[in-house]
């Protein structure tokens, strides 16, 4: 073989290989670019607000001693179940019981005095009276004999003067005796002392019978012991927390959330809560609260959430939680993944026999993953999702099994119930 019939062959082979490009080339264009695509259908599409929060009770209180002394007894633990009246512990007492005593007995000491101007000290001064009403009436009646008997010069201006002066001592005694029975009677002055002296001292056994009450500490009202930072020996004050007490109320879910996301929180808004330790056990709960004001420092506005339901035995005060809040919702939308979306624009790719349409929609609700489409798209069509296309291009549409809280591409989105973020929706 000859060097032209070599060069010959060879421009032969290289147009073949271009026209072989050339034709795979062609088939490639008029089958189009594959791309992904979705179906556009109606379907539910509910947005949520998920956040951390923390479990407490609606009321707290520190419980501590009113008195200055030794704690004899604490009765209770951490953790523990009280009733109202119950009692949490107990102080040294002795010197106090002793101090009642005494007070009972004062208390007693002047009732028996009352009593007995009520009644042996009201007839003594009664028989006094009337000893000296007689006394009084036999002098006016030796003062008026004696009077005649000078008239008539039997006696001398002297027993005259003398009778006179008995006359007069007698009713002075008289008078001295009726005003001692009036003081010793019901509205006398004595037995209104003996009264005051009986409230007196019946205040200082009340006061006494209080602080002897005083060295047991009860539970104000029905609840669970928190903190315990007292034990026996221990000498306590006034002023100083021995135990915390959560007291019996509805449980309630203490969050804040950042004030980004105020405009979607509304209260009765329904929610689903779960604890990280026990994520297979979710329970329902309803916003109640939403703060007016917002924290300047953390930039979150504080909002609380009750159980509609019985609250499960693991939850604990202060124990951390994660909350999903239903904020709004569309039970028959058209939706699509917001990666359907062409950048910054109303406006989608749709699947018209072969070629890329670009589509003007117009927006509803909108979701991290998805978005409803109020106006714009029928069902059933098909939806282009990413790539670089042109509106006219050839396309090769590959349907991808898609629905809300689905990335696009069918991978389920992450368990909200393991892996929440605080102030992230959904």
């Amino acid at each position: 073989m000859t060097l032209s019939d070599l060069n010959r062959r060879s421009i032969w082979l290289t147009l073949l290989a271009i026209f072989l490009f050339a034709m795979a080339l062609l088939t490639w264009w008029w089958r189009g670019t594959p791309v992904d695509a979705v179906v556009v259908q109606s379907q539910t599409l509910v947005r949520t607000l998920q956040f951390s929060a923390r479990v407490a009770s609606q009321t707290r209180v520190d419980v501590g001693s009113t008195l200055t002394g030794r704690v004899e007894a604490v009765l209770v633990l951490e953790g523990a179940a009280v009733k109202r009246g119950q009692v949490l512990l107990r102080l040294e007492s002795q010197e106090l019981s002793a101090a009642f005593s005494q007070a009972e007995a004062a208390e007693r000491q002047a009732a028996a005095r009352l009593e007995g101007l009520r009644s042996t000290g009201q007839l003594s001064a009664r028989a006094v009276v009337s000893q000296a009403e007689a006394v009084a009436r036999a002098a006016q009646a030796a003062w008026e004999r004696t009077q005649q008997l000078v008239a008539q010069g039997f006696l001398s201006d002297a027993a005259l003067d003398e009778a006179r002066r008995a006359r007069d001592v007698a009713q002075a005694q008289l008078a001295n005796a009726q005003a001692q029975a009036s003081a010793s009677g019901e509205r006398g002055s004595d037995q209104a002392q003996a009264l005051a002296q009986l409230a007196l001292a019946q205040a200082a056994s009340q006061a006494a019978q209080a602080r002897l009450a005083q060295a047991d500490v009860l539970a104000p009202t029905d609840g669970r012991v928190l903190l315990r930072e007292v034990e026996p020996g221990q000498i306590v004050q006034p002023g100083k927390v021995l135990l915390g007490l959560a007291l019996a109320s509805p449980v309630e879910i203490v969050a804040p959330v950042d004030e980004r996301f105020l405009d979607q929180l509304r209260v009765g808004q329904s929610a689903s809560v779960v604890a990280d330790a026990f994520a297979e056990q979710r329970f329902k709960a309803q916003v109640v609260s939403i703060a007016p004001s917002v924290d300047a420092q953390r930039g979150s506005v504080e909002v609380k959430l009750t159980l509609t339901e019985a609250a499960p035995d693991f939850l604990r005060e202060d124990m951390t939680v994660s909350v999903e809040v239903e904020t709004a919702r569309v039970n028959s939308a058209q939706v699509l993944p917001l990666a359907a979306l062409r950048a910054a624009s109303n406006t989608v790719l749709i699947d018209e026999a072969g070629r890329a349409r670009q589509r003007s929609v117009l927006l509803g609700l909108r979701t991290l993953e998805a978005v409803e489409v109020v106006d714009g798209l029928s069902d059933g069509d098909q939806v282009l999702v990413g790539g670089s296309l042109q509106d006219g291009q050839r396309v090769r549409v590959r349907v991808l099994p898609w629905q809300p809280g689905q990335r696009a591409g069918g991978a389920a989105a992450p368990d909200s119930g393991t892996a929440l973020i605080n102030a992230m929706y959904r």
